[in-house]
């Protein structure tokens, strides 16, 4: 859903670039909530995953292909302002270095694929935690649900932002129903792969996903009658593995996804893509500022073996990715610290 140059006008896009970067603002002081020393790292490498899978194609019907937005993945698992951070550095590394969605559109792809969907999505996760059962399987479901919802979600923001700025003479009927359409299929995807990362970390360590916070109650005994809290355990149950050995882990899982994985993704059109051409949005498509890249369309120049060029271009990505996301969280982190300093806490 990556929307290149060309498909919104400048007025719109202006619009749509103050709304991302209000919403940047806001995001960078919620995420000062969310991350800590234990959960920063975690965010650089989330972001670094969502790059590494929204390589990877897949197919969906009639020649359409859709990929993962990410959204509702970083908001159960790093919290809803960070998310929209960590959706944000991805898109601005592939529109920067890779040619992927134009650098005038860059506002109205952060506000559709990071916004949009953190937001739509980590709603539906909390309306649904709150009905479900306080289990682990509950958070799994939940963001099942959640990742579902957001993909056609990010459709319906798109044509309404297409209603206001589109280029191209369309009926807004047909966009909407080609667009809607097309993403409620994606969006399977998109919540199959959400549900099992989720639930993959949860398994491992789910003191460090922000959705599964509080989710045991505590135990209550009754006393002479009456209902009371059990005292809680004398120390926490140990995580089945370290900080460290996931974020290695992740890191490594997200190499090979982009490095070697991705080669056999699908080659067909994705949602947008395909809706664009059939319908004719993109008769006034704009070549994108950074073609000239050396890594644009995820190759690298002047390597002729195209496995070996999309590998090096996705691991150069992945790298850039975690080192930038991980950059960003690391400074909001120390600012959160400054911020409760014994030199700022004195009254």
């Amino acid at each position: 859903m990556h929307v290149p140059d060309g498909f919104i006008d400048a007025p719109t896009s202006a619009v749509t670039a103050v709304v991302a970067a209000g919403a940047l603002a806001v995001s960078l002081r919620g995420a000062r909530r969310e991350l800590d020393e234990r959960t920063a790292p975690l965010a650089g490498l989330v972001a670094a995953f969502i790059f590494a899978v929204q390589m990877l194609n897949f197919p969906v019907a009639g020649g359409t292909s859709g990929h993962l937005l990410g959204g509702a993945l970083a908001a159960i698992l790093v919290g809803p302002y960070t998310a929209v951070l960590c959706v944000s550095v991805v898109l601005l590394m592939q529109g920067v270095l890779f040619a992927d969605g134009g650098l005038t559109a860059l506002g109205v792809n952060i506000t559709d694929m990071a916004i949009v969907t953190t937001v739509v999505s980590y709603a539906v996760f909390r309306g649904l935690l709150a009905v479900l059962p306080r289990k682990r399987r509950s958070v799994t479901v939940a963001s099942f649900v959640a990742a579902l919802v957001s993909v056609p979600a990010a459709a319906v923001a798109f044509t309404l932002i297409y209603a206001v700025g589109g280029t191209t003479d369309v009926s807004l009927g047909k966009v909407a129903t080609a667009m809607i359409g097309v993403h409620v299929l994606i969006g399977i995807g998109e919540a199959v792969i959400t549900a099992l990362t989720v639930g993959a970390v949860i398994a491992v360590r789910p003191d460090l996903v922000h959705g599964a916070r509080g989710l045991h109650q505590r135990l209550r005994l009754r006393v002479d009658g009456v209902l009371v809290d059990a005292p809680a355990p004398a120390a926490p149950v140990a995580a089945r593995t370290s900080r460290r050995t996931l974020w290695v882990t992740g890191l490594v899982t997200s190499l090979v996804l982009a490095g070697f994985v991705s080669f056999y993704a699908s080659a067909s059109p994705d949602g947008l893509e395909k809706v664009a051409h059939d319908k004719g949005i993109d008769a006034k498509a704009e070549k994108h500022a950074a073609s000239g890249s050396p890594l644009a369309d995820y190759g690298v120049k002047d390597v002729k073996d195209a496995r070996l060029s999309g590998g090096l271009a996705g691991v150069i990505g992945v790298g850039v990715t975690v080192v930038a996301g991980s950059a960003v969280f690391w400074a909001v982190r120390r600012r959160r610290t400054d911020a409760v300093s014994p030199a700022n806490t004195a009254v």
